[in-house]
């Protein structure tokens, strides 16, 4: 068996654990070999010929820094890049067929964007050795399969990739001036007015890209990527910073791209959208931090069914340790419940911006999903039932403590994790500390966190505070599929647990689902007024919204996920004509 020693040097702190303790622990270190050493960074270093394995270092190291790991057996090849002697090892790459979107799925530091990257041409592989890896090695590494070919087709300029990276918000500092200036800079096409009118970018074209909004960035790098001239498109989470309509638009473009002659990567978290627009899908599984493999392609509704499984039957591999299972909670039986908040004939006007919201109120032991377009309101409606905006017209009758977690998070602050989730660590041990996997992050400070890792801290933050509403904005933002569907778990037993309430915001419609018990339906026009509507009962309120996105959705038989039907299926057609454009 195969064995590999990963330390994530961001983690590694000498200082912090007493002067190199993996060092002093070592078993073969005791006998004079020097197993593991100080490094040339002053951070460890291990030599894996003399590693036994016998993992007292990486259970010992307090920051989680040391990952020994014995590989599958089936992995008897070297990997097709690796970072360093002790970095990440990626093991396969996803392989792009013409004519197919190929998805790929995977928990966030398992190799994702290295993976893409490589196909991008960005980053040059190594097959784990000190230098980069020529054509003639990569066709040599992939013999025998689709991957050979299509290295063979890189070698020989057939393949010109094009690619959009996840972090859109870095391109303002990248490019400094108007949207249309970026967008005929890239236009290798002579399609710039097509994208425009199918992107719906026209309104801000005369706007400076660092002006813009994120939602916007991004349909801006979608628009970039297609005109260039390629016949490989890869993409790195598009619908990051989009709402549930412009998500569905920009899936149904990228599924138009792939032809014959083109071929389509897509990286997604959001798991009802990936499932929309893939053919076909690659799973990525391994150790975060240490080590990712790419599973061999499978058809979609195959792969999200197997990566929710948590385990590969036919290659006999368990990459997690527990299902992912969807529950059809039955229709809740009629009861009264007391009332924390309610509202009635609510109106602000922020500018030229108008809300209304009719009537309705927020129950005892509900969790309420909000569903709606970017700048319709939404996040308006929750400052003003949190008290930081104060309503302007109507009746709003609060009886109630409120704890708010903002979608912007705040991540310049120098305070310790520790201090800043104080009281989860003092209070919420089972119920949110762990299964948000925080010890790791206790001695990090804010300002060191990932996108990810911060959204956690804050959503401990705001859950750990004594309420009796709990405002959530967007809580789904910057996780990974694994962690979204967690998250929605830990948020719902916490409020059962608690007997409190609490209101969600959310563009990811698996997450909403999962977690809601009603759902108040925003509607109107972005950036002029907005109407809040509901609550609903979950099939009254995603029949509407599902309406006006012209969608219909279903379980899947197999895993009971929700999953949106073909457009003109007989599925589709079928509960359409029934009206309920939401599964029962």
């Amino acid at each position: 068996m195969s064995r590999i020693a990963v330390i994530e040097k961001e983690k590694c702190s000498p200082r912090g654990c007493g002067d190199y303790l993996c060092i002093k622990l070592c078993p073969v270190n005791r006998t004079g070999k020097e197993c593991i050493v100080k490094g040339e960074d002053k951070k460890a270093r291990i030599n894996t010929d003399l590693c036994t394995g016998c993992g007292i270092c990486s259970n010992r190291c307090p920051f989680g820094a040391i990952h020994i790991v014995n590989l599958p057996e089936a992995l008897d090849r070297d990997p097709i890049h690796r970072y360093g002697e002790n970095g990440f090892h990626l093991y396969n790459l996803p392989t792009p067929i013409f004519g197919k979107v190929v998805g790929v799925l995977g928990v966030n530091g398992i190799g994702k964007s290295t993976a893409i990257k490589i196909l991008a041409g960005i980053l040059k592989p190594n097959l784990g050795k000190e230098k980069e890896a020529g054509h003639k090695d990569m066709i040599d590494y992939f013999k025998g399969t689709e991957a050979q070919l299509f290295f063979e087709k890189v070698r020989d300029g057939k393949i010109k990739a094009s690619y959009k990276p996840q972090q859109v918000e870095l391109i303002p500092k990248k490019f400094d001036g108007k949207v249309k200036d970026l967008l005929k800079k890239v236009d290798e096409m002579g399609k710039m007015d097509e994208m425009i009118e199918l992107l719906e970018l026209k309104d801000f074209l005369d706007t400076d890209v660092s002006k813009i909004s994120g939602g916007e960035l991004q349909r801006v790098a979608i628009a970039a990527t297609v005109l260039r001239d390629a016949n490989l498109y890869i993409f790195d989470e598009p619908t990051s910073y989009l709402d549930i309509k412009q998500r569905i638009k920009i899936s149904k473009f990228i599924k138009g791209l792939a032809d014959e002659k083109t071929a389509v990567i897509v990286v997604e978290h959001d798991l009802i959208i990936l499932d929309y627009m893939a053919d076909l899908i690659n799973i990525m599984y391994g150790e975060k931090g240490a080590y990712g493999i790419v599973s061999q392609p499978k058809a979609t509704k195959t792969g999200i069914n197997v990566f929710l499984d948590g385990q590969l039957r036919d290659e006999n591999i368990r990459f997690r340790s527990a299902q992912i299972k969807f529950t059809v909670r039955p229709v809740p039986k009629e009861r009264i419940k007391p009332v924390l908040v309610s509202w009635k004939g609510l109106k602000k006007k922020l500018g030229k911006f108008d809300l209304a919201a009719d009537e309705g109120s927020i129950k005892k032991n509900d969790v309420c999903g909000v569903l709606g377009e970017n700048g319709i309101g939404k996040t308006t409606f929750v400052k003003i039932l949190a008290g930081v905006l104060e309503e302007a017209k109507g009746i709003i009758d609060r009886k109630l403590r409120v704890s708010y977690n903002t979608k912007y998070l705040e991540s310049d602050s120098d305070e310790l994790v520790a201090s800043f989730v104080n009281d989860a660590f003092q209070k919420y041990d089972v119920q949110l500390v762990r299964p948000l996997e925080l010890k790791d992050l206790m001695t990090k400070k804010l300002n060191e966190l990932s996108g990810g890792e911060l959204q956690k801290v804050a959503i401990a933050h705001c859950l750990s505070q004594d309420a009796d509403v709990y405002l959530l904005d967007e809580p789904s933002a910057y996780l990974d599929v694994e962690q979204r569907l967690l998250i929605s778990k830990v948020i719902r037993d916490f409020i059962e647990q608690r007997n409190a309430s609490c209101l969600v915001v959310d563009h990811d419609i698996l997450f909403i689902d999962y977690l809601s018990d009603e759902l108040i339906v925003f509607d109107g026009r972005p950036a002029k007024h907005g109407n809040a509507k509901g609550p609903f009962s979950m099939a009254e309120g995603m029949n509407m919204f599902l309406g006006d996105l012209d969608i219909t959705m279903r379980r899947d038989q197999e895993s009971q996920r929700p999953r949106i039907n073909k457009p003109d299926s007989q599925m589709d057609r079928k509960q359409k004509s029934e009206k309920k454009l939401y599964y029962a």
